[in-house]
């Protein structure tokens, strides 16, 4: 009888504790998402870059250092480019997709399961024509550029 009392009394205990967890994790999600939501409506985050996609190839893991940083003022984009190009000297310095935009279009879309569509259309950089962000409310994203001179690549990451 006191073994039966007293595993009753751990089941209870323990899902009891359960249902913390669970409440604990809800809550750090919505304070994640709360932040995530307040860095892109205030156009204040940085995309750090995990992998590259090139519009014809497999994906590519990335090292650390690759990122895109957005603030009111400004766009700093110092991310690699894999894929072909339509223009360009032989042996440039210009690789990758680095620029800085102090003039651009930054428009947010709300999805419908969550997270937020974001355009941005650089007006001060000719060969960047659309930056396409796809954010989720957990802060995971994906980046596709679109350029005049080189095929569209995707970048998968995460938003801080």
């Amino acid at each position: 009888m006191k073994n039966c009392l007293f595993i009753l009394t751990l089941l209870f205990a323990g899902i009891s504790l359960n249902g913390y967890a669970q409440d604990s994790k809800k809550e750090k999600q919505e304070v994640a998402s709360q932040s995530v939501k307040a860095a892109v409506e205030g156009r204040k985050f940085t995309f750090k870059a995990k992998s590259a996609t090139p519009s014809k190839g497999g994906v590519i893991q990335l090292t650390s250092g690759y990122a895109m940083s957005v603030t009111p003022e400004q766009i700093n984009s110092e991310l690699p480019y894999y894929g072909r190009a339509f223009s360009g000297g032989y042996g440039g310095s210009e690789t990758g997709i680095t620029f800085t935009s102090k003039a651009f279009e930054y428009d947010v879309k709300p999805k419908k399961k969550g997270g937020w569509d974001v355009t941005i259309k650089p007006t001060d950089v000719s060969q960047i024509v659309k930056l396409f962000l796809s954010i989720t409310s957990d802060g995971y994203a994906t980046l596709r550029v679109t350029s005049t001179d080189r095929d569209s690549i995707s970048y998968s990451g995460v938003i801080e």
